[in-house]
C-alpha cells in the first residue's frame, strides 16, 4: 500500500511539476529551399489531447515526423520531458545526439501512420510483438500478454493467428493502434489514421481511438481532417499553415468562433 502511495504521489508530482511532455523550441524545417515548418514554439502536456488541422501542405505531418524520428530538423530543438530528442548535452553545449540518443528516446514515442506498415509474413500477434522484443528488451512471454491485451482492447482477440492480407483496411489499422499501445508510449501520434481506409471503415478506426483518448492516461497529437472527430476527441485544436500555428484553442472556441480570415475559409471549404 505504501509503495503504491509513493508511486501515486511520484506520477502526480511529475504532472505538476509544468515541464511539458512535448516541447518544440524555435523548430525549422526545410527540404532545399522549401521551408515546410518555420521557427515553430509547440507544447503538450502530459495526458493532453492535441488535434492537428490545416490545409494540405501546411506542415502537419512534418510537425511529427519530425517528433518520431523520421525527419530531422534543420534547425531548433525538441525536448521530451525537458530531454532533447535530436540533441544531447556534451561539456555544456549541445551537439547533434548519436543513433543510441535517439533509439532510448524513440521508446517514449507511438505512432500509427496513414498507412498500416504491418509485415506481411507476420501473423498480427507476431507485428505486435517484433518491437517490445528487439526495442524494448521485453521477453516474448511478457511481450504476447501485452500484444494479446492491447488487441483485446481494439476488438481483434480472436485475429492473433491471422496475417494482415486477412483483414480488412480497418481491422489491420486497429492491430497498427495495437502495435503502437504494446510499446508503451508516453505520446501517441496519430498522421490521418483513416484516410487510406474505404468510407465504411472509418467509423471502427474513429471509435478506437476515441475510447483510448477517452482513457487520459497518454497525450496524443492527431493529424486529422475529421472534425467532427477532433472536436470531440481534442482538448486543443492547433490550425496550421505555411509550416506556422496561426489559431490554437479548445474546440469549442476554434471551431465556434475563429479568429483569424484563414481558419474561417478553411473550416468552410471543410463544411
Amino acid at each position: 500500500m505504501l509503495a503504491a502511495k509513493k508511486l501515486e504521489f511520484v506520477e502526480e508530482l511529475a504532472i505538476n511539476t509544468g515541464v511539458p511532455l512535448v516541447s518544440y523550441k524555435q523548430v525549422s524545417k526545410s527540404f532545399g529551399d522549401i521551408k515546410v515548418i518555420r521557427e515553430l514554439d509547440f507544447e503538450v502536456s502530459p495526458g493532453e489531447k492535441v488535434a492537428i488541422i490545416g490545409p494540405s501542405g501546411s506542415g502537419k505531418t512534418t510537425l511529427i515526423r519530425l517528433l518520431m524520428t523520421l525527419e530531422e530538423p534543420t534547425s531548433g530543438v525538441i525536448e521530451i520531458n525537458g530531454e532533447p530528442l535530436w540533441h544531447k548535452e556534451a561539456k555544456g553545449k549541445l551537439v547533434k545526439a548519436d543513433e543510441k540518443h535517439l533509439h532510448k528516446m524513440r521508446g517514449q514515442i507511438g505512432m500509427v501512420f496513414q498507412q498500416f506498415n504491418l509485415f506481411p509474413h507476420m501473423t498480427v500477434l507476431r507485428n505486435c510483438i517484433e518491437a517490445p522484443v528487439k526495442v524494448l528488451g521485453m521477453s516474448r512471454k511478457d511481450a504476447e500478454e501485452r500484444a494479446k491485451a492491447m488487441l483485446e482492447k481494439v476488438g481483434l482477440g480472436n485475429k492473433l493467428d491471422s496475417y494482415p492480407a486477412q483483414l480488412s483496411g480497418g481491422q489491420q489499422q486497429r492491430v497498427a493502434i495495437a502495435r503502437a499501445l504494446v510499446m508503451r508510449p508516453k505520446v501517441m501520434l496519430f498522421d490521418e489514421p483513416t484516410s487510406a481506409l474505404d468510407p465504411e471503415l472509418v467509423g471502427e478506426v474513429l471509435d478506437v481511438i476515441r475510447e483510448i483518448a477517452a482513457e487520459g492516461e497518454m497525450a496524443m497529437i492527431l493529424v486529422t481532417h475529421e472534425m467532427d472527430f477532433a472536436k470531440d476527441v481534442a482538448d486543443r485544436i492547433v490550425f496550421t499553415d505555411g509550416g506556422k500555428i496561426v489559431e490554437q484553442g479548445p474546440p469549442k472556441e476554434v471551431f465556434e468562433n475563429p479568429k483569424s480570415e484563414r481558419l474561417q475559409a478553411f473550416l468552410k471549404r471543410m463544411r
